[in-house]
């Protein structure tokens, strides 16, 4: 079992044991799609702790999205129930990484790509390169947005 999945199982019994029940409804929810996703496709399959960030960093993107919806929606009591979920998820996530850091990666990788001036066609060639750097610690919707904008699309 990956490090970061026994961190989880542990932190679920001490919020068991405190009476938290927020965290612990959290910490039960993250743990249930752990556990899908060990055993969705053909054969069942251990996750690794890169796995297990892929799952929390997407679960925590739901809450957020989520609380912007109900936030929208005028029902404040269940967008912060989400938010508070979200931050509940990201102290098990790596610090996440502020526009700047995106900008500089995203800089880096087009001229180590050769990409200056292609456009768009080289966004694939550029997402490949920043996408391993930055997994987990940025949403892949603002890198891809800083990459357009580099490549002056």
């Amino acid at each position: 079992m990956s490090a970061l999945k026994d961190q989880l199982h542990a932190d679920l019994t001490a919020s068991m044991k405190a009476r938290d029940a927020l965290r612990t409804s959290t910490l039960r929810m993250v743990l249930t799609a752990i556990t899908n996703a060990e055993v969705s496709g053909k054969q069942v399959k251990e996750l690794t702790d890169d796995d297990v960030l892929t799952v929390l960093g997407a679960e925590a993107k739901k809450r957020r999205e989520a609380a912007t919806a109900f936030t929208e929606g005028d029902r404040p009591e269940l967008a912060q129930k989400e938010t508070a979920e979200a931050e509940i998820l990201a102290e098990y996530l790596p610090e996440q990484m502020g526009a700047e850091e995106i900008a500089a990666v995203v800089t880096a990788a087009v001229e180590s790509a050769g990409a200056a001036g292609e456009g768009m066609k080289a966004m694939g060639r550029v997402m490949g390169i920043v996408s391993p750097q930055v997994k987990g610690r940025a949403d892949g919707g603002a890198v891809a947005a800083e990459v357009k904008r580099q490549l002056g699309a």
